[in-house]
């Protein structure tokens, strides 16, 4: 199955470090962040699971779920949080599903063969609490994941549904934002952004952020 942006994401039962997850109640009405990993033990995914757990309150505070998953099994997992928790200094504190059978990575297009015929690859998933997928990041297994930007991402998204606005490039919580160009009628802008905006082009309207 190839999911793309929009398409609402498979349910699943897989069994986790935190017992057995059915990810649609399991996520209810929030966000979800769904991260793979290639395998136990790795390296670079030990380095990103300790980021992970040292970010939660990052993540609550955008009413956002994380939830890891590797191929191998829960015992495996057990023994690999002890490494985790000893050398990133933390405890992880959200579920590692397991998926020796790949049926997760199957339903959401984890194996690449051309990279490797068993392994996952190392793809985060960000799901909105319609269950939509709203982006999806693939990276190399060389190259450990950027969490801050997951964060902004998620920041634009939570902001972008709420308002009529789209972030421009590098754009952090708390800057100026664009203006739909669907909004044109001078007393319509006038009352969504009363912060004022700033015309640089017709079609490149800058504005404070709105809920800020």
């Amino acid at each position: 199955m190839t999911l793309r942006l929009g398409d609402t994401v498979p349910d699943f039962k897989q069994n986790s470090t935190e017992g057995e997850i059915s990810f649609y109640d399991w996520a209810g009405d929030s966000w979800v962040v769904l991260f793979s990993h290639p395998a136990d033990f790795t390296p670079v995914c030990t380095t990103e699971l300790g980021e992970v757990a040292k970010l939660k309150p990052e993540f609550d505070k955008r009413g956002v779920k994380t939830l890891a998953l590797s191929v191998d099994d829960v015992d495996s997992h057990k023994g690999w949080l002890g490494d985790i928790n000893e050398t990133q200094k933390t405890t992880v504190n959200y579920p590692i599903l397991a998926d020796p059978d790949k049926k997760v990575s199957d339903l959401y297009d984890m194996i690449h063969p051309n990279a490797s015929n068993t392994l996952t690859i190392r793809t985060v998933f960000i799901i909105d609490p319609q269950k939509k997928l709203r982006l999806n990041f693939t990276y190399p297994a060389s190259t450990g994941r950027n969490f801050d930007e997951i964060l902004r991402v998620i920041d634009s998204l939570q902001l972008t549904d709420n308002y009529q606005v789209a972030t421009p490039v590098n754009w952090k919580d708390g800057g100026d934002c664009v203006i739909v160009p669907s909004i044109k009628d001078p007393e319509e802008l006038k009352a969504k952004f009363p912060k004022g905006y700033e015309e640089v082009k017709p079609y490149l309207r800058m504005t404070p952020q709105p809920n800020k």
